[in-house]
């Protein structure tokens, strides 16, 4: 909302006399004027009126508010082309309305010898007052200035403009933002005058000017009420505005035709306008010293609004980006997309996220959530859980337990956070799905020939409930199948339940003409977005996709071994049985090395059988799984020792090499780059 000044004593609107018209002053207001002159102003500058004291009565019987030598109804002058007539405004609601629809009419509609300053000045106000960023709020102080009450308009803005009650570090530097002028005869024909002559701005005013503190711009600036350009030492400062040119004598035209306004915000000097008449119209009088006055204040107001409100756009924007994964991961056998929407321009940040988690055994973690509420306090809530998430993932629990783990620590997180979750593992080499949903919208999986599936999985109830078992459901994940993981602002509206909208979803992406098995991810995420109107949406999307292609069969090798003394030997025969099937001998040595190193390791500590796998996809990818929940670590052994030597060997053998614990021991895997020619 716009905060309205009204300066008294030289900056601001009078008080309207009791019982008076509305937009009249009295004779001690200071916006009334008797210039002789301000008949013959243009019709885009409403003309004043002298207006006699309250109780006294017209001279010769004169109706109030007529000039001696005028006829009582002069024919109103004529809109400006393509400017619709409004009709008449029956209260305040309709006068807004047709200011909206036509802003340039509803300021040639104030043109005639009833109006005033006061009237001008509303209708100015407003519509300056209506900019939300900086670009609408100078393009509504530009279209309400000209012509109606300056020629020329050029606005300088502070760069960088500053944020709330920050001071600046650098030297101050004005910067040009925007110029208008009204089209001339003389520059339409094709004929050029010369800079600044008979044309105000027909030139290029500065784009950069630094300011001084003992400078002259810079001290009217500080003194925040505007001056006439031909005031007593305004020249410097007109100078460095529009130009060296602007100082020379008869660059402007003559008399009061321009003003130096500054745009001073609550706490900081945000600029400057300079408006500019031509010598054919009237001069600028005191009262429209009065009128730039309060233009400059509600565009300064304005452009302060501006960037305090881009500003919290920018944070809402960075913690939501924050908050929300920067990157899907690559796994092998699944192709990953998603979407995010905030549920309006206004509202930046919200609870929705997603994520993908890459598991042991190449195996990924798909999730999907909802924090009720769209704030910052909505998506702080919802950079926890997803942070609690992605801890548990990495401790390779089902998802039901890793659903009520969360659920106990968003108690913790208080009562009043209520989430919802939906939480699926899939397995590229069985080609199986697990999920666990708390009181998520359900998933759609697409299948390869175009039908489309709602999967039955027991909706539980919401994180932070509280008390609530949750159940894993498994399921098949067919090669070429197309999972989709949404949040409710896809699917629920105003008019629409969530039921209906996720079978109408459905039935949208069963449609074996439409998105349902051929188009790539990216795309099939945008024609699901596309279905959506704009008055559809009143809730964040958080859409998550993932595309099947499983695990070459031949590519795998799976083999569980006993742990005894011998079991290294074995497997060292069998991965050599294995590469030698791949054509990957060059790797057989150092394979054969680390194999034999970490199948040691895990005989030494394990107490039921362990499991060997290999895996080729464009590395080859060696996986030893015990169940011992000691993790191994690195150590630097002493030229003494007799072990403590095969992790170093791996770490400098390898192409990457982890530990990881899982729910029921852990598994130490490393990698090897395949050669290209292989």
């Amino acid at each position: 909302m716009t905060e309205h000044h009204t300066p008294h004593d030289g900056g601001g609107e009078p008080a309207r006399p009791p019982g008076g018209p509305p937009g009249r002053t009295g004779p001690a207001a200071p916006l009334a004027s008797a210039d002789p002159h301000a008949t013959a102003s243009p019709p885009s500058l409403p003309p004043l009126t002298s207006v006699p004291s309250p109780g006294s009565s017209p001279p010769h019987g004169r109706p109030s508010g007529e000039r001696p030598g005028q006829p009582p109804h002069p024919p109103r002058p004529p809109l400006r082309p393509g400017a619709a007539r409004p009709a008449p405004a029956d209260g305040p609601e309709a006068e807004h309305a047709r200011d909206v629809a036509h802003p340039g009419a509803a300021l040639n509609a104030l043109d005639g010898p009833q109006t005033d300053r006061l009237l001008y000045l509303d209708v100015a106000t407003r519509r300056i007052a209506r900019g939300m960023d900086l670009d609408e709020t100078i393009g509504e102080l530009r279209r309400a200035a000209v012509p109606a009450f300056c020629d020329a308009l050029c606005v300088h803005l502070h760069d960088p403009l500053p944020v709330g009650d920050e001071k600046p570090t650098a030297p101050v530097v004005l910067r040009l933002h925007s110029v208008d002028r009204t089209p001339d005869a003389a520059s339409s024909g094709g004929a050029r005058t010369a800079p600044l002559r008979n044309v105000p701005l027909h030139s290029t005013p500065v784009e950069r000017v630094p300011l001084t503190a003992t400078g002259r711009l810079a001290r009217l600036l500080l003194a925040g009420r505007p001056v006439f350009g031909d005031a007593p030492g305004t020249g410097p400062a007109m100078a460095e505005l529009l130009g060296p040119a602007a100082g020379e004598p008869g660059a402007l035209p003559p008399g009061r035709r321009s003003i130096i306004a500054p745009l001073h915000g609550r706490n900081h000097v945000m600029g400057s306008v300079v408006l500019l008449r031509r010598a054919e119209r009237p001069a600028f009088t005191d009262d429209d010293l009065l009128v730039a006055s309060q233009l400059a204040t509600h565009t300064a107001l304005g452009v302060q609004k501006a960037v305090m409100y881009g500003h919290e756009a920018s944070v809402a924007d960075t913690l939501q980006h924050t908050m929300l994964p920067s990157s899907l991961p690559e796994p092998t056998g699944v192709r990953l997309a998603s979407r995010y929407l905030p549920a309006s321009k206004t509202a930046q940040v919200g609870g929705d996220w997603y994520d993908a988690i890459p598991l042991p055994g190449n195996r990924v973690a798909l999730v999907v959530g909802d924090v009720m509420g769209h704030s910052m306090t909505s998506a702080a809530i919802m950079g926890q859980l997803r942070t609690i998430v992605q801890t548990l993932a990495g401790l390779d629990l089902p998802p039901h337990e890793v659903l009520h783990h969360l659920d106990e620590q968003a108690q913790r997180l208080g009562s009043d956070h209520i989430a919802t979750c939906l939480y699926a593992i899939y397995d590229p080499i069985s080609h199986r799905l697990l999920m666990a949903n708390a009181g998520h919208p359900p998933p759609v999986l697409l299948c390869p020939d175009g039908h489309g599936e709602i999967l039955r999985v027991p909706p539980g109830a919401p994180i932070g409930v509280g008390g609530v078992a949750f159940e894993s459901v498994e399921m098949p994940a067919p090669v070429g199948a197309t999972l989709l993981l949404y949040t409710d602002g896809l699917v629920e509206s105003r008019v629409t339940d969530v039921g209906t909208g996720v079978e109408a979803l459905r039935a949208r992406l069963s449609d074996p003409a439409g998105p349902g098995a051929g188009p790539s991810l990216e795309l099939l995420c945008d024609q699901v977005l596309s279905t959506l109107g704009p008055g559809d949406r009143d809730d964040d999307i958080a859409l998550l996709t993932a595309r099947f292609e499983g695990f070459p069969p031949d590519s795998v090798r799976y083999w569980y071994l006993e742990p005894q003394p011998l079991t290294a030997r074995q497997a060292r025969r069998l991965t050599r049985r294995a590469l030698r099937m791949w054509g990957l001998d060059s790797l057989l040595d150092s394979t054969e090395l680390m194999v034999s190193e970490v199948v040691t390791n895990a005989v030494r500590f394990a107490t039921r059988p362990i499991s060997l796998r290999l895996l080729r996809t464009d590395v080859l990818r060696c996986e030893v799984t015990d169940d011992s929940p000691q993790v191994p670590r690195m150590q630097r052994a002493a030229p003494a020792d007799e072990g403590g030597r095969g992790l170093f060997l791996v770490d400098q053998l390898a192409r990457r090499w982890g530990a990881t614990r899982l729910s029921a021991g852990k598994v130490v895997w490393f990698e090897q780059q395949i050669p290209k020619k292989q």
